[in-house]
């Protein structure tokens, strides 16, 4: 018996037809399936999360200036006297000062300046830090004063009711502290005394208070300052008095170091003079950062 040839039930078009038809109902199935799921407005809130933290203020200072260039050579005249007596390269290089090596100059700036004769040395040094608070629930300012306050307390100048106290850093007190973060105010005897003049051998110093040249918080300085001042005993007849003023204007914070060295001399630094050349170019580096 002769067999038939198999003929499909559907040829051409009609077959590409029905299996785009298939595609399709399959597709919109496909989607329906992902699209269906919890709609926006049922999505549970966590209720314990409460309202975001509000972020504080950033300081007013973004950058810094450059520091050797911004004391005037009419006031290095004053604060290096003995550079007058220098050679023309030396007391330009005196005038010039030496650069601090800091790894960003937006936060942390400085300069120091020397001069050297046989009888008597001077030190200027400058250090410029903006201070950053890294914690969005504090401000820039508050971070900057919180440096400043442990700076006043190493120097044993008691921080005033206004003053915050500075956040301790970690379980341990620093050192040289007592835990209520206060130093001892005395010096190891012969090596260095709070205070304007050296005593003679054998005599007692004079009461600092008495004089208003002791280490003491400063007004109309910034926002907050200080001044400390320390002589102290170099070799057998020498003296180093170092003055110290420290000023915070927002979150930037400056320190200046003037220090005279005698040599050979008995009679020591005087605290008034050092006290007000170290002041004068406090409050010209704070109208600076007025500009």
């Amino acid at each position: 018996m002769q067999r038939k040839r198999y003929a499909p039930g559907r040829t051409g078009s009609a077959a590409r037809t029905a299996v785009v038809l298939t595609l399709g109902l399959g597709l919109g199935i496909g989607l329906t399936g992902c699209s269906s799921g919890t709609p926006a407005g049922d999505i549970a809130v966590d209720a314990k999360a409460g309202p975001a933290a509000p972020v504080a203020p950033p300081g007013r200072y973004r950058t810094l200036f450059e520091p050797c260039g911004a004391v005037p050579q009419g006031t290095l005249k004053d604060l290096l006297p003995g550079a007058a007596a220098l050679a023309d390269p030396e007391r330009d290089q005196a005038y010039r000062g030496v650069a601090a090596v800091t790894y960003d100059t937006d936060r942390r700036v400085g300069c120091t300046w020397r001069a050297d004769t046989p009888d008597i040395s001077h030190r200027l040094a400058l250090d410029i830090e903006r201070v950053v608070s890294y914690d969005t629930t504090i401000s820039d300012d508050d971070r900057a004063q919180d440096v400043y306050a442990r700076k006043q307390v190493a120097a044993g100048i008691p921080l005033s009711r206004t003053t915050p106290t500075p956040t301790p850093s970690g379980s341990s007190t620093a050192t040289g502290q007592t835990p209520g973060g206060t130093p001892p105010a005395t010096s190891p005897p012969g090596k260095a005394t709070k205070g304007t003049t050296a005593p003679a051998s054998g005599a007692t110093p004079a009461d600092p208070a008495a004089t208003g040249l002791e280490p003491r918080v400063l007004e109309g300085l910034g926002d907050i300052a200080y001044l400390d001042d320390v002589l102290s005993t170099v070799g057998a007849n020498g003296h180093q008095r170092a003055v110290s003023v420290v000023f915070r204007t927002s979150n930037v914070i400056v320190t200046i170091s003037y220090q005279e060295q005698t040599t050979g001399s008995a009679e020591a630094p005087d605290s008034l003079e050092l006290q007000e050349r170290a002041r004068s170019l406090a409050r010209l580096l704070a109208e600076r950062l007025e500009e």
